[in-house]
């Protein structure tokens, strides 16, 4: 065995020792402060419970979730990375190598992601269209001339339906879509892994003040002297307390997402980095004392334990959007122009879609905004303030970050929840291709996204269980 291996393990072993040893001091003998000693039970607003959960993410969903998301349909991802902040001036740019996203060249995106091929009959009407569409000769001169249909329209009027459309697309949408703007690029994903890139300090809390302040309950009086962010204490969010249901669900929402990139940051953290001009190689892995300093009851002031549990209620949530969808999203052709692989990703996705409705305790969505004309203003408030969170994210300072924090939005899943046109199943299993399409490509992307990220964090927490034992 050569001399730097075991130089190499040494270090290991006395940098495992002192995070055990970091660890051990801190809850040796206090198992109530543990992490995870709070993480059980009920899961607030749900009729689940925790350890329901785990068991099936870990054992059913996980694995196959994985799988689907490598394949080419979910890994390729259009964005634009380059709108500006419109809340504040964009000072604050992450300067370090691995913040930036490393985007791919078109050409590698396969056809059916891009559009039809050249040969689709669909192409082939839009390109004929494009060119100025057939005059029908419909016998002389003059019946030609009668006929004549002048179908160019002006930029001016393209421009004016585009406003048409984008102001009824609103009325459905909890987030913004930014994949038709100029400036969207398609990134891999696959190659673009969300984890600790660097970004913090005033730009980053920057970030999640603004998120936390455009909740429901607007108040700045909840302040942890630690994490910078307005936040409920738990103690406050009981059904009791005088705040709705509707208020409730907002702000676990938004905690949950927090504890879902805070688990991905601290699975994913760089241990160390190669030292160089332009090097971008690195060792990422799990850090102990990180998770510990982010959730424990000690160090969140009896709040961390929460924070996770709001973790599965989003997860919750979301599965429950899935399963509303299930019967319009098994009729999707995700079609990439590759044949084979397209019926391999069909038939994983039916499987996909008949366990997720197995699953014995679905989010009742029902039981919010059904409260007269008030609960309207309010789902309209509600839709209104998630938008406006889709629009911070163009004022995160790091393009990993933003790009991910774009992925991990539920408004696909609350459109789905809450738009009403999910709502009728039957219509929803028919193959009528005539009938307007109800989600694009890009909110199917982000929404299996979306909730592999969920997915993957009530994972690692069981990965730090095991590590801090």
């Amino acid at each position: 065995m050569s001399m730097p291996f075991l130089l190499k393990s040494a270090v290991f072993v006395c940098l495992w020792s002192t995070t055990f040893g970091y660890f051990y001091s801190q809850s040796n003998g206090n198992d109530d402060k543990l992490c995870f000693c709070q993480l059980q039970g009920t899961i607030d607003d749900c009729a689940c419970n925790v350890d329901t959960v785990d068991h099936f993410n870990n054992m059913k969903i996980y694995p196959r979730l994985n799988s689907l998301l490598a394949s080419d349909y979910f890994r390729f991802y259009k964005a634009n990375l380059k709108q500006s902040c419109p809340f504040w001036a964009d000072d604050s740019r992450c300067a370090m190598k691995f913040c930036s996203v490393q985007s791919c060249d078109e050409r590698d995106v396969p056809e059916g992601i891009k559009g039809f091929s050249l040969e689709s009959p669909s192409f082939k009407y839009t390109k004929d269209a494009h060119e100025g569409g057939t005059i029908v000769d419909c016998g002389s001169d003059l019946n030609a001339e009668l006929s004549y249909l002048n179908t160019s329209i002006s930029d001016k009027a393209h421009q004016g339906f585009q406003l048409w459309a984008d102001h009824d697309e609103a009325q459905d949408n909890f987030c913004i879509l930014d994949d038709h703007q100029e400036g969207a690029e398609y990134v891999d994903l696959s190659l673009n892994p969300e984890r600790y890139t660097g970004y913090k300090g005033d730009s980053a809390h920057r970030i999640w003040r603004s998120i936390y302040l455009e909740n429901c309950f607007g108040s700045s009086k909840h302040k942890h002297s630690l994490s910078f962010i307005p936040y409920i204490p738990y103690t406050e969010l009981s059904a009791g307390s005088g705040i709705c249901m509707e208020e409730r669900v907002f702000y676990r929402l938004i905690s949950g997402l927090h504890s879902s990139i805070n688990i991905h940051l601290c699975a994913n953290y760089l241990l160390s980095e190669k030292k160089g001009f332009m090097s971008d190689s690195g060792v990422w892995g799990p850090n102990v004392e990180e998770f510990i300093r982010r959730f424990s009851p000690s160090e969140t002031a009896n709040e961390g334990p929460h924070w996770l549990k709001n973790l599965y209620f989003v997860y919750v949530v979301e599965l429950r959007a899935l399963a509303k969808a299930a019967p319009y999203l098994r009729n999707e052709t995700y079609f990439t122009g590759q044949a084979q692989q397209d019926e391999e990703l069909r038939n994983a996705i039916q499987d996909f879609l008949s366990v997720i409705n197995t699953f014995p305790s679905h989010f009742n969505e029902t039981t919010m905004f059904s409260g007269g004309v008030g609960s309207l203003k309010l789902k309209h408030d509600f839709r209104e303030k998630f938008r406006n969170i889709s629009k911070i994210m163009d004022c995160v300072g790091c393009d990993k970050c933003r790009l991910w924090g774009k992925l991990q939005g539920l408004g696909t899943a609350l459109k789905i929840l809450f738009s009403g046109k999910f709502d009728n199943a039957t219509s929803l299993a028919s193959d009528d291709k005539s009938e307007k399409l109800k989600l694009k490509r890009t909110e199917i992307v982000s929404l299996f996204n979306a909730f592999g990220r969920l997915s993957t964090s009530i994972n690692r927490l069981e990965h730090f269980r095991k590590l801090m034992r």
